[in-house]
């Protein structure tokens, strides 16, 4: 299988002494098997992510921009039944059951607030993120900057930390699909322009990294050295092991398996 997956048909050839023919009716049997068999027999059903925040782009008239709200559908609901507490603090008649009303009265309050405020830090997170990332949600993920927790932290005021725990497991509803927080949270590198400013994000850069393969000719199968010039040529200040690094976390093959895979193709 390693050699069926490298198209090493030839030498696939001689091992199972067949023609490339017979070879070729081998493969196409092998395809039209199911790699998970026992994938029927599982009725587990997988959650699926569910937007925190939803975002829309407002018409010119209403000002442009982006409309960002939250879903309310995935907030916990805490409410407290007036008419329960009318009753219990009617009943009660020692202080200390006064007193032992008026704690639990006061825990509840403080766990709604807690619970508004905390909604109302996860919207503006996002909308932080969405400001500073507009270029990615007009323009796609070539435009994506680098962005730290830091920063958007700084920018609404509060604790780093609390952006990292909002970071976690929040998800956002955009155009261009359902994006976890933290997706839009990374590294970069430097654009080349002699600032020395990291600019232009680590996602991005596989993008464009991806969108150099996708388009090689056949015959000119491009290096890590040449994807690296490009790239430096559109102003991105990258070094080949970095490319490297980067093609390989894509699962993209080498120049020499690319070059092996189209020739079969």
């Amino acid at each position: 299988l390693p050699m069926l997956a490298d198209r090493e048909f030839k030498k696939l050839q001689k091992i199972c002494g067949v023609d490339e023919e017979d070879l070729s009716d081998m493969i196409t049997e092998i395809r039209a098997l199911n790699p998970k068999p026992a994938a029927g027999f599982d009725y587990t059903i997988s959650q699926t992510a569910i937007a925190d925040v939803l975002m829309e782009k407002l018409p010119k008239h209403q000002g442009g921009g982006w409309k960002v709200v939250l879903n309310h559908e995935t907030l916990p609901r805490v409410l407290i039944n007036q008419d329960y507490v009318a009753l219990v603090d009617n009943k009660s008649g020692t202080p200390a059951e006064k007193k032992f009303m008026t704690d639990k009265l006061h825990s509840a309050n403080w766990l709604v607030q807690a619970m508004h405020q905390r909604a109302q830090t996860v919207l503006k997170v996002a909308s932080a993120v969405i400001e500073a990332q507009d270029g990615f949600f007009l323009f796609g993920v070539e435009f994506l900057k680098p962005l730290t927790r830091r920063e958007i932290a700084d920018e609404i005021g509060v604790h780093e930390s609390t952006v990292s725990r909002i970071a976690i497991d929040k998800f956002i509803g955009t155009p261009r699909g359902l994006f976890p927080l933290k997706y839009f949270f990374g590294s970069g590198v430097s654009s080349g322009d002699g600032d020395g400013g990291a600019d232009i994000a680590a996602e991005a850069i596989k993008a464009k990294i991806k969108t150099l393969i996708d388009a090689e000719d056949i015959k000119k199968i491009l290096s890590d050295d040449a994807l690296a010039q490009a790239l430096q040529n559109d102003g991105v200040d990258i070094a080949r092991r970095t490319v490297a690094k980067y093609r390989e976390a894509m699962r993209i093959p080498s120049s020499a398996g690319r070059r092996k895979q189209k020739k079969s193709l």
